[in-house]
């Protein structure tokens, strides 16, 4: 099991990580607010080379669920370029969130725009990392909230290779109880293969993400530590910066036994 955090130093990310003590990064590779290509990594080369495992993170305005033509297909082009971004630092996966449909449209087509991605990207290019599809805190409409619509998305695309990025904070804002959460996961979706573990600012189905170094939000640490044990998976804290090194530390001590 290896622990670490998402780091901010885009310019040189190893050090961000030894600085913490992580073993594991999460990166962005362009404004995690904008459509732009990835430019290359200054870094890629030691990125890939290293023994610190490396996952990227895709822009948060790409929604593969939407309806909306302007958003859907950019999404899909943006997921595509940071794809091929992820494999050239060595990255092991590509987490995107699950997205979602506005007021009035059928969470189905969103379903449905999702399947159609991963199948047509399965058929003609393949992917260069595995996608990592993220459960979200928010939206009634949303495709990964709550583990019924996660249950229909997996239905859809978990015949191409998709993978599961499982965050707590998100869950637990989401209305998702963290006890038992990790076998409920599996169940639907047969794997987990990145943790976000993040405390919550706000309250069990508050729909609110906001994360919160451990100890400090509204979660117990000791659940936090019981999702990292029995899940086995790779462990991403993106808690604030300053709180990091100690959240990684008490995982390492309670979380590993």
């Amino acid at each position: 099991m290896q622990i670490g955090a998402h780091v901010r130093d885009a310019e040189d990310p190893l050090a961000a990580a030894e600085e913490v003590g992580a073993e594991v990064i999460q990166l962005f590779l362009s404004d995690p607010q904008g459509w732009k290509k990835p430019p290359p990594h200054p870094r890629a080369a030691e990125l890939a080379a290293s023994e610190v495992a490396v996952v990227v993170h895709a822009p948060y305005v790409a929604n593969v669920a939407s309806t909306n033509n302007r958003i859907r297909i950019p999404s899909r082009k943006i997921v595509q370029q940071h794809l091929a971004g992820a494999a050239e630092v060595g990255a092991f996966g590509l987490v995107v969130h699950g997205g979602h449909v506005t007021s009035g449209e059928d969470p189905a087509t969103g379903v449905d725009n999702w399947r159609k991605f991963v199948e047509r990207q399965a058929g003609e290019h393949g992917f260069e990392v595995p996608v990592l599809i993220e459960n979200t805190a928010g939206g009634d409409r949303a495709m990964a909230r709550r583990f019924d619509a996660l249950g229909r998305l997996w239905d859809a695309v978990g015949e191409f290779g998709v993978g599961f990025c499982l965050d707590t904070c998100h869950a637990f804002a989401g209305g998702e109880e963290l006890s038992g959460i990790v076998a409920r996961a599996k169940a639907i979706t047969g794997r987990i293969d990145l943790i976000h573990l993040n405390d919550s600012r706000d309250e069990f189905d508050s729909a609110r993400d906001r994360h919160a170094n451990i100890g400090s939000g509204t979660i117990p640490p000791d659940e936090l530590a019981a999702v990292v044990a029995e899940a086995g998976a790779p462990v991403v804290v993106e808690t604030p910066a300053d709180g990091q090194a100690a959240d990684i530390a008490f995982l390492r001590e309670h979380a590993r036994g």
